[in-house]
Parts: structure tokens; sequence; C-alpha cells
């Protein structure tokens, strides 16, 4: 499906203006035509596997969207509006902006506002819903200065009931890693996000790939300044809907308001037992009460024991595991070296001990998670290598203490957790590592009485940062992907 965005943000563009996004979803999330009763077709086939999507009307926040767009389409008045320029730099051209002081100033002047704080508070609130955005910038907020903002086109607007899916953002994502643009280069929150997605649809990541590699290819036919606009538009779309760390998802719905949508709210209706336990001012025997409360006592047992996770879901996620570990599941593929034990045969035993000849489809199950590949003896050897060369060797080397002082005689824990406490954690350690202040202050606290449990703390907060960082850029690494391919040639040599 092709979406017109207009370029600017202020009218429509032709034809070739166009942007192809992923989900086939997409094309029942636009406001429904007259025409067709609100159903949009595909390919002239109706699509019988979406679900119904809440058009605008319906929207609880639809009162708040349309207030504020009447203000931007003031804005975007060509003669009373923000004044919208090009900025000509030294090198290139800077299209279709504004600048902060220029917003602030407009608001002050056309709407009433005479405090310049609740100006820029009121720009705040608009900007984090995307209806203009930095175009430098993740961070929707808006300053008084000469920082350029530019409007988001009218398709983008939260009115129309966007709800797009972890698809869409995966092809996004992978056709900005097409582009070799710095303005185009992906945040570190996007990068650990790409790479958490492609673990996700690793079953489909090639039609994913093929998606975002057409849609590169008709963005590089685009005129310079226009695919400029676009691309700032479709990054600040995503800025809203996959906000950064830190900053506010306005598109998330308060509970009070979808209420308001008539949605069927499946559950039991609790009663008021505030007033079951007010003393009784209408004559009604207490054992009226009693029963009552032991019907909401039965309620409660029941909503208890309701389940909480949908089966379907529950399915797809053991069916996805199980699909990822085919491939080393002995009893549909056969293993690479026979069981030393049923087949006395010591192939996999002398493999360890070489560690060469490592296939491709053992360093692949390193990717699976931090856990596979610190199990994996050569695999832990190579990150271990990988540690050192970013300087960051001692965090792993902090949890394997840890895991190795759990399993020791109770006699030996208190010399070895004093051991661990002077190697990286005391004020003058020899290889301190990083940790925040609440893990240091309990570990501390625990030091006072050391046994086997007092660095839980610690080692839990060094492997989450081992997991969110390190691990993420070791499998981005050139270091991985290069033992990777080696180990890929060697299976075709031998096969050869």
């Amino acid at each position: 499906m092709k979406l017109v965005l207009a370029r600017g943000g202020n009218r429509s563009s032709k034809d070739s203006n166009m942007v192809t996004m992923n989900s086939d979803k997409a094309a029942t999330k636009r406001k429904p035509e007259p025409n067709n009763g609100g159903c949009t077709k595909i390919n002239n086939e109706e699509p019988s596997h979406v679900h119904p999507v809440p058009t605008s009307e319906e929207s609880p926040n639809h009162l708040l969207y349309k207030k504020m767009e009447k203000i931007v389409e003031k804005m975007q008045d060509e003669t009373t509006g923000v004044p919208v320029r090009t900025v000509k730099s030294f090198m290139s051209k800077i299209p279709s902006v504004f600048t902060g002081s220029d917003l602030i100033m407009w608001m002050m002047k056309n709407l009433d506002v005479e405090d310049q704080q609740e100006a820029l508070h009121l720009a705040h609130l608009m900007a984090s819903h995307g209806y203009f955005f930095p175009i430098d910038d993740h961070m929707l907020t808006v300053k008084n200065d000469n920082t350029f903002y530019r409007f988001q086109t009218p398709y983008f607007w939260p009115s129309n009931c966007w709800e797009p899916e972890n698809t869409d953002y995966a092809v996004y994502l992978c056709k900005r890693t097409m582009q070799n643009k710095t303005r185009l280069e992906l945040a570190d929150y996007e990068a650990e996000n790409l790479a958490r997605l492609q673990k996700m649809f690793s079953r489909k990541w090639e039609f994913i790939f093929m998606q975002a590699e057409a849609q590169s290819k008709v963005d590089k036919k685009r005129d310079k300044l226009e695919r400029k606009v676009l691309d700032s538009q479709e990054r600040a779309f995503w800025d809203v809907h996959r906000p950064m760390p830190g900053c506010v998802n306005t598109t998330e719905i308060d509970i009070k308001k979808a209420c308001q949508m008539h949605k069927p709210i499946h559950g039991v209706k609790l009663v008021n037992l505030s007033s079951q336990l007010s003393p009784s001012t209408s004559g009604l025997a207490p054992q009226n009460n009693l029963e009552q409360m032991k019907k909401q006592i039965a309620l409660l047992k029941i909503r208890l024991d309701r389940r909480n996770i949908k089966i379907s879901k529950a399915a797809e996620s053991f069916v996805a595991y199980y699909e990822q570990y085919l491939e080393y599941d002995s009893f549909f593929v056969a293993p690479e070296y026979p069981n030393p034990w049923i087949s006395d045969s010591p192939e996999l035993w002398e493999q360890e001990k070489t560690a060469k000849d490592i296939s491709a489809r053992r360093v692949k199950r390193w990717a699976f998670s931090l856990q596979e590949l610190l199990q994996d003896s050569v695999g832990r050897e190579h990150f271990i290598k990988f540690l050192d060369k970013e300087f960051s060797g001692e965090n792993l080397r902090f949890w394997e203490a840890v895991q190795e002082l759990k399993a020791l005689p109770q006699s030996q824990v208190q010399e070895k957790a004093m051991e661990i406490w002077g190697e990286f954690l005391a004020p003058d350690a020899s290889c301190p590592i990083n940790v925040d202040s609440r893990s240091n202050e309990l570990t501390k606290k625990n030091m006072e009485v050391p046994d086997r449990w007092g660095f839980d703390y610690a080692a839990s907060h060094v492997y989450h940062l081992m997991k969110s960082d390190s691990y993420s850029r070791y499998l981005r690494s050139e270091m991985y992907k290069e033992f990777l391919n080696g180990s890929k040639k060697k299976v075709r040599k031998s096969k050869t």
C-alpha cells in the first residue's frame, strides 16, 4: 500500500511522492471513505485477517486531536501562519523549516497566551503528539531558540488512528541501515530494537529485508530535498509510536477513556465493599451482608483463577522457540558428532579440546541468547576477547566469580567473598566494576556478614549490562561476523 505524504507538511504531493509501508493492516487505519463504508481493499482483496480499528470519531482523544489540528492548520497558513522557509547553508539546503522562537512568538500573538512559559508548555504538548518535530533530535520537545522544526504531514496525524505493528517498525529500521547517510544512522536504542526485532521475526526476516530494500530503492529516485523532508517525517512518526527511552508515549489510552469507546469489558463486576462495611441504615439484617461478602469472595477467587495470558499467544511463543531450536534437536536433525556415551566415539571430546573447525551452526546458536553464548566454551572465550578489546572484561569475570562462590563449600565462602569484594567492589579495588549506587550499598551492607548470596544485586545488574549492551554490540561486531563467515567457509570446503 502506498501512503501519500505532504511535502513540508502543508499540501499533498503528486503520485511520485509516496512511501510504501509494510503492514497490510495499515490500509484499514486510515479514515473511512464515504463511498465504500470505511472499508479499504488491498489489491482488490478483502483483508480477512484484519481486526477492526476504531475510526477517528471513536477515539477517546478525538476532541483533543481536533483542537490541536485547528491550531496547526492556522500555523500552516501561508500569510498569517508560522514563517516556513528553506535555509541555505554553506554546502546544503534545509527545506521547509521554522525556528522554535518563531513558533513561540506566533503562539503568544495568535492564541491569547501572555506567558512565555505557558506557550512553551503548549508547544511541548503538541510536539509530543507529533504535529511538529525537531529535525535533528528524537526527543519531541520545543526550545525557544533557533532550533529548526518541521510540520508533520497530515497523513501521519494521530487523528487517523494509526496503530503500527512491530513488522512496520522492523522494515523502517532495516531501511535506515541501507541508506549511507549520517542523518539516518540508528541511535543506540534503535539498534537494540532492531536486534530484538530481528530475533523476534527470524522466520520472516527475509521478507522484511526485501520490503525494506524495495522502499530504499523508491526513496533513492526522489528529489534530494523532498527525500530529506519525507525521511524526517517518517522518523518523527516512529518517535511518537516507538519513543526513545525516557520519553512519554502519547499513543497509550487511559483505561477511563477506553471505557468511552464502548468496548465490552470482560470480567466480574465488583461490589462496593465500603458501603457494606458501614453500619446499616436501612434495617437489613447482618446476615444479608454476610452472604454478600461470601459471594464477593467467591467472585474474587474466580477472578484470580482466570488466565491472564491468551493461550494463542503462549502457543505462538512456544512454536517460535521450538522452531528456533529445531536445527539443534537430535530427534529431527542428526548431530554433528555422535553421542560418545552411545557410540563410544570420542570425536566430540577431541573436537572440544582442539577447538578447531567450529561449525557455522554452532556459531549461529551464540546469537540466540547470552546464556547460549556463555554455555559454549569456545563462544565464551571469543566473547572474553571481545570484552577485553572494549575494556569491559571485568564484568564477566565478576559475574563468573559470583557464580563460583555459590557452589563453594561453606568453609570457603567467607574467604572467597572477601576476595571478590577486594578485587571488584572495594574503594581501592584492583579491577573495579561499574554498578549503580543502590547495588553497591546493598552489597556493602551484606558484606558485614559475608555469605554466598551477598553479591546477587550487583551480579544481576552486571549481567543486565552485559546482556543489553555488550552482548548486542558483540553480535553486531565484525569480530563475530568474521568468525561466523569463516565457519561457513570451512563447512563448504569440507563438503566439497
